[in-house]
């Protein structure tokens, strides 16, 4: 007799896939919690300390939005290029054009109406870095895997030359110079480093949600990530979409460098990004890529970042665990997927 058997149809309601996640996530506290008595700490107290802060306390919840910010941005930006059979890992180098082409309209230009031409020419530029990788996967056949990755170096070592030697500040320090305060993003939350680039991704996420559930491109990007020769078949020109949903992609990944520089940093400098694009692609998994629930995702993900160090401080854990916590919830949320699939048969 199978102990296991696989269902009809797939567990697709609203409620099964809120209890899975929510299964998933209890089950990487659980299994973190045998890391914590191996340090000689309770679970509870250092769950506590690691959601409290940034959930909590006003101060913590306004560092929370500013790193949800940028990870909603780059996983909406995930989710276009994914779902239409893009696999691009380049937005860690989409986010540094983005920050260095903001900070440079900042330092050296006078424009009036700053923040709109930011936002633009940001987007421009995240676009044209990645749809150069569209256009040799369309066109030459290229692996944008492995070229959007290669392409990641190329934006660092730009960043790097950029701080050391034509926009490098006075000082030791390889930085640019401060940003005019006119060019920051206004806070929203009275005592809180909270910024308006959190109402930028909720705006991002509703447009892109609209994209793909509401309109006929929508769905022929869909199409074509799921079945390009369908696609083709259907008279979509499979090419045109890909170059399209790069470029939509790679302007989102950009937006995410303007929104840190203009909200948080204020500054271009070496390592501004922090691995940011490559964890955004991680809440676009968690997210399991739909639009709506990537705040949510990016919500948590940037909490448990910012309370490690509330968890180090108060219940002497290091916060490298939090990695592994943040880590064990991908893994369970995506495995959760089987029991949407199959179900356990009891007698």
């Amino acid at each position: 007799m199978k102990l296991i058997e696989r269902r009809v149809t797939p567990a697709d309601s609203p409620l099964a896939i809120t209890t899975a996640m929510i299964l998933a996530v209890l089950a990487a506290m659980l299994l973190t919690s045998l890391l914590f008595v191996l340090y000689g700490a309770s679970p509870l107290r250092a769950y506590f300390a690691l959601f409290h802060e940034p959930f909590a306390s006003l101060r913590g919840f306004g560092y929370t939005l500013v790193r949800t910010a940028p990870l909603t941005l780059i996983a909406l930006g995930t989710i276009v290029s994914w779902r239409s059979g893009f696999g691009y890992l380049g937005f860690e180098g989409c986010f540094l054009v983005g920050a260095a082409v903001t900070t440079w309209l900042g330092l050296f230009t006078t424009v009036s109406w700053f923040l709109p031409w930011a936002l633009l020419l940001s987007f421009v530029a995240g676009a044209a870095w990645a749809g150069v990788v569209a256009l040799i996967r369309a066109r030459l056949e290229g692996n944008e895997v492995l070229i959007s990755l290669m392409t990641n170096y190329v934006a660092i070592l730009m960043v790097q030359y950029l701080v050391s030697g034509p926009m490098r500040a006075p000082g030791g320090v390889p930085e640019t110079a401060l940003l005019p305060r006119s060019t920051w993003l206004p806070f929203i939350l009275p005592g809180t480093r909270a910024h308006a680039g959190i109402l930028l991704a909720v705006l991002a996420t509703l447009l892109v949600w609209m994209l793909l559930r509401k309109t006929p491109l929508g769905y022929e990007l869909i199409v074509s990530g799921l079945s390009p020769s369908a696609a083709r078949f259907g008279g979509i020109n499979v090419g045109a979409r890909l170059v399209f949903a790069a470029f939509l992609a790679g302007g989102l990944g950009a937006l995410a460098g303007t929104v840190e520089v203009l909200g948080a940093q204020h500054r271009l400098m070496d390592g501004v990004s922090g691995g940011v694009g490559f964890t955004g692609i991680i809440v676009a998994l968690l997210a399991k890529l739909n639009p709506l629930a990537v705040i949510p995702a990016a919500v948590l993900y940037g909490g448990m970042t910012v309370g490690a160090n509330a968890m180090q401080r108060r219940a002497g854990i290091p916060s490298s665990i939090t990695f592994i916590l943040q880590s064990l919830i991908v893994l369970m949320v995506l495995a959760s997927d089987l029991f949407r699939r199959y179900r356990v048969k009891l007698r």
